[in-house]
């Protein structure tokens, strides 16, 4: 009778709450229990007080009810389980219906898109007759080359997948040598971009990305566009030593405009987007191509662009300052004006946020005053970017100061080993990267991309072009020819080192066209919603409507190429580009 009372004690804690044993229980809880009373020694007892730690024993004149309920308990009684089971599930409501299994995800290669992409490189191979100036391994190359570059825009598999099959094809057809295969994974471009991928993330462990925006909203968020104003400042300011747009979009800037826009009461995908939600998107979106163009080490595609117009000749020296005072004009004019003429096209139905710098400045007494972690990511980053710039003089290269600041960042435990290998972004573009610009670096050895360039040069001079006609014309065709990839790096590994060839054919200045081209890259990022990896974190935050992407994205692509051509074109005059 004991044994039998106490388990179902033991079992009330999964009754429901009206049941008679539930109350008992519940009632007999609330009974002050001497200290010197003591529980029975039956092993029994203790496995099921310990559920209770401070239930007392059930007086033995409740053993009985316990006993007598029980059998009317569908959780004793077997014959009514089954009963008690059906109108139960009966009685749940439809939002309690268990939900259908989630189906698996893809396994293996997409089948049309991987049909597709291989058919690209056959029809090359085989069906398209081979020039007589071209040899049978630069051709065959070009068809892997194709088929690699078909894969990333149409993602029959994850980029960094289709890269790997792509370069064994060319080992295993004998099209390259292993050691030609793997040449370009020894670059230090590559390693540079690859160290520049741990440097923002060391940005977002000490949270000291967040802490600049933070302060910029605190100083300028009185209005609507003075917090685009501050955020737009705060990533250019952010930007040189965290080169990863889509890094600093999705972990910096879209919680703090999701978290101003909530509290204006600006929700996403509901009408009251338009308070102020949709506009702070659209701006930061618009103005972090600008910052991207900036800054060499803004955007992972920079440094490419730049391995790429080396293969091709084209040096630039001290290429950070470089980089960075050629840009600087265009840039900077349309970060100050990219906010005000949004709010002139796109206006926020809210002009006033007076409580967005009371938000600021409790967030940051939350987050407390600056920790070393981030002093020393910002002493860190400060090296880096100076011998960055002063590099050249100093005879240190731009991957061995990355190297020495990821060092540094290691050995006082900013950064550990762990975040490095949990850094996906950075082995991903690694291995892809590499894939591409070593294709494209041999298909320059063999001779592929200069037959090309002369083919393009022939063209050119019957059409009797002056190179400022003809670098206008070729500019204009890279910019707008993206509305077909979805991938900036994608573009530059299919496109940029044959319109360079086709700028240098043209008698344009080789700085000027690697320059310019590169700068196109970071700008036509912002021109529909899957133009790059920050504008899938924009539109997918819900405040904009598609429609609304591919217009603003049009109408500031020609403001921005109105500024960068005018304005750009007389600074580089000055600097003696032309």
């Amino acid at each position: 009778m004991e044994s039998f009372a106490l388990q179902s004690v033991s079992t009330t804690a999964s009754l429901p709450r009206h049941s008679p044993i539930a109350r008992i229980s519940l009632l007999h809880r609330r009974k002050t229990i001497p200290h010197s009373q003591s529980f029975p020694t039956s092993p029994c007892l203790y496995r099921s007080v310990s559920l209770f730690q401070s239930a007392p024993p059930i007086p033995q004149s409740l053993l009985f009810i316990s006993r007598s309920s029980s059998l009317f308990n569908p959780l004793f009684n077997p014959k009514l389980r089954r009963t008690h089971q059906l109108r139960t599930s009966a009685s749940q409501s439809p939002e309690k219906q268990p939900l259908p299994p989630t189906p698996l995800p893809q396994q293996g290669a997409k089948p049309i898109p991987f049909l597709i992409s291989i058919a690209i490189g056959l029809i090359v191979r085989f069906a398209v007759p081979k020039p007589v100036e071209v040899s049978a391994q630069a051709w065959q190359l070009l068809s892997i080359f194709l088929s690699t570059i078909a894969g990333l825009v149409l993602s029959p598999l994850p980029v960094g997948a289709w890269a790997f099959l792509g370069l064994t094809m060319t080992v295993v057809t004998k099209t390259l040598t292993f050691t030609s295969a793997f040449n370009a994974f020894t670059s230090e471009v590559i390693w540079l971009i690859v160290i520049s991928f741990f440097f923002a993330r060391g940005f977002v462990k000490t949270g000291l990305g967040d802490r600049i925006a933070t302060y910029f909203v605190k100083w300028m968020g009185k209005s609507t566009l003075g917090l685009s104003y501050g955020l737009t400042f705060s990533e250019a300011l952010i930007a040189p030593a965290m080169p990863s747009t889509t890094a600093r979009a999705g972990g910096v800037f879209l919680p703090i405009i999701k978290s101003l826009s909530l509290a204006a009461d600006s929700k996403p995908n509901d009408p009251s987007s338009k308070k102020i939600g949709a506009y702070l998107i659209q701006s930061q979106f618009q103005s972090a191509g600008n910052s991207s163009a900036l800054f060499l080490t803004a955007a992972a595609q920079n440094l490419l662009c730049l391995k790429l117009a080396e293969e091709l000749g084209v040096q630039i020296s001290s290429p950070w300052l470089t980089w960075a005072k050629i840009a600087s004009v265009p840039a900077i004019i349309c970060l100050l004006t990219t906010p005000a003429i949004l709010y002139k096209l796109f206006p926020p139905e809210t002009k006033n946020t007076p409580d967005a710098p009371a938000m600021a400045t409790k967030k940051l007494e939350a987050m407390g005053p600056v920790t070393k972690n981030e002093w020393v990511m910002v002493g860190t980053m400060l090296i880096a970017v100076s011998l960055w710039i002063a590099g050249e003089a100093l005879q240190i290269p731009s991957v061995v100061a990355a190297m020495i600041g990821l060092s540094t960042l290691l050995t006082l435990g900013v950064l550990n080993w762990e975040d490095c290998l949990a850094e996906k972004s950075a082995w991903d573009t690694l291995a892809w990267f590499a894939v591409l610009v070593g294709m494209a670096g041999q298909l320059t050895s063999l001779g592929l991309v200069g037959w090309m360039s002369n083919c393009v040069a022939s063209l050119l001079k019957s059409l009797s072009l002056s190179w400022p006609a003809a670098f206008a014309i070729l500019q204009l065709s890279y910019f707008f020819v993206h509305y077909l990839f979805a991938s900036q790096t994608g573009h530059v590994g299919a496109l940029y080192s044959a319109f360079l060839a086709m700028h240098l054919a043209a008698k344009v200045p080789g700085v000027l066209a690697a320059l310019a081209l590169a700068y196109n890259t970071n700008l036509f990022g912002a021109l529909t919603h899957y133009s790059s990896g920050q504008a899938a974190v924009y539109y997918g935050a819900g405040y904009v409507d598609l429609p609304d992407v591919f217009k603003i994205g049009f109408v500031m692509a020609l403001v921005n190429g109105i500024i960068w051509i005018v304005a750009g074109g007389i600074w580089w005059k000055v600097l003696g580009l032309y």
